[in-house]
């Protein structure tokens, strides 16, 4: 597992990253205290009626989160695993990019909460969202 200072390189290094790949996200930044991350408004992120997908801006919200609290843990003894999100949707989006930056708001032993905002090209709030991430043993190595 990759030093703290390496994991951003050690995740742009992974084969696939499931989800955030096939909707485009890019995480710009990861640290322990904050997580930047894009979305494109894109044909893979859009509803039927060609709006920014609520559940697409809560997957960049839950993926921002979780690399967040991935940062402030051993992967090696824990796991950071997703239990309760929220999100609130402000304002619709056609196209474009939209960025989320996610910050902690606790960070403890079992248990971190994040507040994550996603916002369009001009700093407009898309999306605020919050999640609690769960801090459990790392499933053994096969």
């Amino acid at each position: 597992m990759p030093e703290q200072t390496d994991r951003l390189a050690w995740l742009r290094a992974l084969r696939t990253r499931g989800l955030p790949d096939a909707v485009g996200i890019e995480v710009l930044e990861l640290t322990p205290t904050r997580v930047v991350a894009t979305m494109p408004v894109d044909d893979r992120t859009r509803q039927p009626f060609g709006l920014l997908h609520g559940g697409a801006s809560v997957a960049l919200a839950e993926t921002t989160a979780s690399l967040g609290a991935f940062a402030n843990i051993d992967p090696t003894q824990f796991a950071a695993v997703g239990v309760e999100i929220n999100a609130n949707h402000i304002r619709s989006k056609r196209d474009g990019t939209v960025r989320a930056v996610a910050e902690p708001v606790h960070v403890g032993r079992t248990t971190q909460v994040w507040s994550i905002r996603i916002a369009d090209e001009e700093d407009r709030t898309v999306c605020v969202a919050r999640c609690t991430i769960a801090i459990v043993k790392a499933p053994a190595n096969d």
